[in-house]
């Protein structure tokens, strides 16, 4: 039976760190990294200093534990380690890596003395371990099947898993495009005694999400403020609805309107590394976290959108073991993906990049097979064009080791 007994035990030797920080809360099966840290800006950008967690990492494990935009460092996180390593020890259980990272987080926090955290959510949302905080506000950003083997194998169950972040006298923000979905979280929430529910297309609305150079503008209308074509530097369609998210999570914080100076330029220079991000051109190399097959539709969408290049369309792609390949590459094969270069992650649960290949063929798709990533990439180039796409995507994994392939970056995973 799952349980938050061993993280709650652990806070509670250090002090209870998490009662001293305002928290909001953040889950979805798609998007919620990129609502974490367009909130967190928003919240920065209003005067507030603000520490966010995140996962995953892509290159550094300092990467999810950060403070004012900062990653923490070297020397914080060491000493951080050091205190959950003299807890764990007066404890009978050890805890998971996640459990300790998020203690870490919520301890270092309350050391800097924050006025607010953007938390996300690891896995679901009842049983994760994030979910010791008593968030002011629960942001739901959408609901799809993935991870069926833990949170259950329907829309219903997977919703119901990830309305327990919803806290009693919190307000609750609900993203999800589908009506039927947001009226059974809407209901959750007030079963869980939340204050207010702000819902997609009800109390919080999307007016405009169109492109623009660079990104996308957007309109949001919440029940404290307004705020029309605001241009968010972040590629895809599905980003609307994400800064759609942020805003009425911001807002909710401190029930009132954000500046308009501050949502724009907040979200006129926001960075979300690996999401939709281009790292370099001729040919086109992006890279996108996409791993499931909702993440892998929006994908295609925003090529078909944005990147529906003249040349010929590549994907390097690696997937996990709890994937359906075949499922993940449908998406790309039908926004005209032709090549895939089929690599190991680097990881114990890395599918092999065979498997991947057959799936790729089943679907019309050439396939090549390289060992690992940084291999599948230059293959990418060599093969490519200066008028052809190369996206890369599948698995974090995949995305961090070919994000520092192409920057140059140390191969370092913590």
């Amino acid at each position: 039976m799952p349980t938050l007994e061993p993280i709650q035990r652990a806070l509670h030797a250090l002090g209870d760190p998490h009662h001293d920080v305002e928290c909001v809360h953040v889950t979805g099966t798609n998007g919620k990294g990129s609502t974490t840290t367009m909130t967190a800006a928003l919240l920065e950008g209003s005067g507030r200093r603000v520490g966010t967690f995140t996962s995953p990492d892509l290159h550094m494990v300092n990467e999810r534990i950060a403070v004012a935009g900062a990653p923490i460092d070297d020397e914080d996180l060491a000493a951080v380690l050091v205190r959950l390593q003299a807890m764990e020890a007066t404890l009978d259980a050890r805890l998971t890596r996640f459990e300790l990272l998020t203690v870490g987080a919520l301890l270092h926090f309350a050391d800097e003395a924050v006025d607010a955290a953007v938390v996300e959510v690891g896995l679901g949302g009842t049983w994760d371990a994030t979910n010791v905080i008593d968030a002011k506000v629960a942001v739901i950003t959408n609901v799809a099947l993935d991870h069926t083997e833990v949170l259950g194998d329907t829309v219903e169950a997977i919703a119901r898993d990830k309305a327990g972040i919803t806290k009693a006298d919190s307000i609750c923000v609900l993203g999800d495009p589908d009506p039927a979905t947001v009226e059974l979280q809407a209901q959750l929430a007030w079963e869980r005694g939340a204050s207010a529910v702000w819902r997609n297309d009800h109390e919080v609305v999307l007016t405009a999400n169109g492109l623009a150079l660079g990104g996308r503008v957007i309109s949001v209308h919440t029940p404290v403020g307004s705020h029309e074509d605001v241009l968010v530097t972040l590629h895809g369609r599905h980003q609307g609805p994400n800064a759609m998210c942020a805003i009425a999570a911001a807002e909710a914080f401190g029930n009132v309107a954000l500046d308009d100076d501050v949502v724009r330029t907040a979200l006129g220079s926001i960075r979300v590394p690996g999401r939709m991000e281009v790292l370099s051109t001729r040919p086109l190399v992006l890279v996108d976290g996409a791993h499931n097959p909702a993440g892998t539709a929006a994908l295609a969408a925003s090529l078909d959108e944005e990147f529906n290049v003249v040349g010929t369309k590549r994907a390097v792609i690696g997937v996990l073991t709890n994937r359906d390949p075949v499922a993940l590459l449908e998406p790309l094969a039908a926004s005209g993906v032709d090549v895939v270069y089929c690599c190991r992650a680097d990881t114990p649960r890395a599918l092999d990049p065979e498997v991947i290949a057959g799936a790729a063929r089943s679907l019309g798709m050439d396939a090549v097979v390289l060992d690992d990533v940084p291999g599948a990439l230059d293959a990418a180039r060599a093969d490519a064009d200066e008028d052809d796409l190369i996206v890369v995507a599948g698995s974090f994994y995949v995305v961090g080791a070919a994000r520092g392939h192409a920057l140059g970056l140390p191969a370092h995973r913590g």
